[in-house]
């Protein structure tokens, strides 16, 4: 197994922040501390350089971002304050969200333990998402011939909007998303196929709509899945909604992973939202997507 990771970049945020800089990090400690995962499976995400960045996002906003120009108002739609790391993370969860489809195109599973930054759209970024990371690998692997047709399976508690805004016209990607209905983002763009569900939707619901939705991914008949496999329809995270167990993610990336693995079809993935407090109950979780992907692919 090869996984990639950008904790290195940690984002200097206020004590009081939603979001959970160290969860990332705490995630990959955890897995070697618990023998998940040895030294010489994980790797340093490689930085995105400008030229790649603009084949998703406008030059403009690219610049504004490398630069420090970008209006307040537009920081404050990302929700995070402008930095050198802030730079460095997003270039590098960029980057890793490539390498990791690379690896995944010669292995058949990767991933890396950042990134699902779907929320941010081609012109701005939000909801802490500076720039999207299975856009520009969607991108890249259409581009360079590694596949015709990707799917991006989206299980994130959050709809992703970035992703079907930036894939709107474009058949080559089919954009799958499973999410808490009245959650953000409160004005949704629409994928290929959305499946919103209701409040407090508990396991058993959340699986037979996720089977749905991957049958219709299947018809689509991806050479390449992106899995957005954010841990945050918990029922412990903060900003869910959502009512699953431990044990129904678990069943949840087992269901994924199985699914097109039993065909043939790689796997990246980015471990997405999660906001518990703990934090612990989080790092818990995204420690079993990848015990998941190790049972499954037999790593």
């Amino acid at each position: 197994m090869k996984l990639f990771y950008a904790d290195r970049y940690e984002i200097p945020l206020p004590d009081n922040h939603r979001f959970p800089r160290s969860k990332n990090r705490l995630a990959r400690e955890a897995m070697l501390r618990d023998g998940l995962i040895g030294h010489d499976e994980l790797e340093l995400s490689p930085l995105a350089e400008r030229g790649d960045i603009i084949r998703v996002h406008t030059p403009a906003y690219v610049d504004a971002v490398l630069e420090g120009t970008l209006p307040r108002d537009a920081m404050r739609r990302i929700g995070m304050p402008w930095s050198p790391h802030l730079v460095l993370r997003s270039r590098a969860t960029l980057g890793g969200a490539v390498a990791a489809m690379r690896e995944a195109m010669r292995e058949g599973f990767s991933g890396q333990l950042a990134g699902g930054t779907h929320h941010a759209h081609a012109d701005f970024g939000s909801g802490f998402c500076v720039f999207n990371d299975f856009a520009l690998a969607a991108t890249t692997a259409l581009a360079e011939g590694l596949a015709s047709r990707v799917a991006i399976v989206d299980l994130d508690v959050h709809q992703g909007d970035g992703n079907a805004a930036i894939f709107a016209d474009d058949p080559s990607v089919f954009v799958f998303s499973l999410h808490a209905e009245k959650n953000f983002p409160f004005r949704k763009a629409a994928s290929d196929l959305d499946i919103g569900l209701p409040d407090a939707t508990e396991d058993r619901a959340y699986l037979d709509a996720l089977h749905d939705g991957l049958d219709a991914v299947l018809g689509f008949r991806p050479d390449l899945v992106l899995y957005q496999s954010g841990v945050d329809p918990l029922v412990h995270d903060k900003l869910g909604r959502l009512s699953l167990t431990y044990e129904g993610l678990a069943a949840r990336d087992r269901l994924v992973f199985e699914t097109f693995s039993a065909r043939g079809i790689p796997v990246s993935i980015g471990v997405g939202g999660g906001y518990c407090d703990p934090i612990e109950q989080t790092v818990a979780a995204i420690l079993n997507t990848v015990a998941a992907a190790r049972a499954v692919y037999r790593l």
